[in-house]
């Protein structure tokens, strides 16, 4: 607790096997939400076999942060779009994949508050 710079409270449950944070008056997940951002990310992926892309399919499916994702089995590219951050999908997903991920391109988007669609930021 004395290392957690800035938290005001720690709420541990140990039924539920649950934790929460609260910092400067923001919850835990209020305070990650803040700090991730909407971005688009594509990647390069070695898709061999329908395997392969059933495997990758259930692993983004399974991820929480990720919002939409769209799999180009033929080009070996893979596209995601949520509120993450890159370095940690792609890890998550050499990690279950046991394959060496590349990342291609990330695209900031940033929310107007005005409801238009969002603008992409390079």
């Amino acid at each position: 607790m004395s290392r957690m710079n800035e938290t005001d409270s720690v709420l541990v449950n140990v039924l539920e096997k649950k934790e929460s944070c609260q910092h400067n008056g923001y919850d835990q997940e209020d305070f990650s939400l803040l700090q991730k951002q909407l971005c688009c990310m594509m990647m390069r992926l070695n898709i061999d076999c329908n395997g392969c892309y059933k495997k990758l399919r259930r692993i983004l499916l399974n991820m929480k942060e990720i919002e939409s994702h769209m799999i180009e089995k033929q080009q070996c590219r893979v596209s995601v779009c949520g509120r993450f951050r890159p370095s940690d999908v792609a890890i998550k997903i050499r990690k279950k994949m046991n394959r060496r991920v590349e990342i291609l391109e990330i695209q900031e988007v940033s929310d107007e508050e005005t409801g238009q669609t969002p603008t992409i930021i390079s």
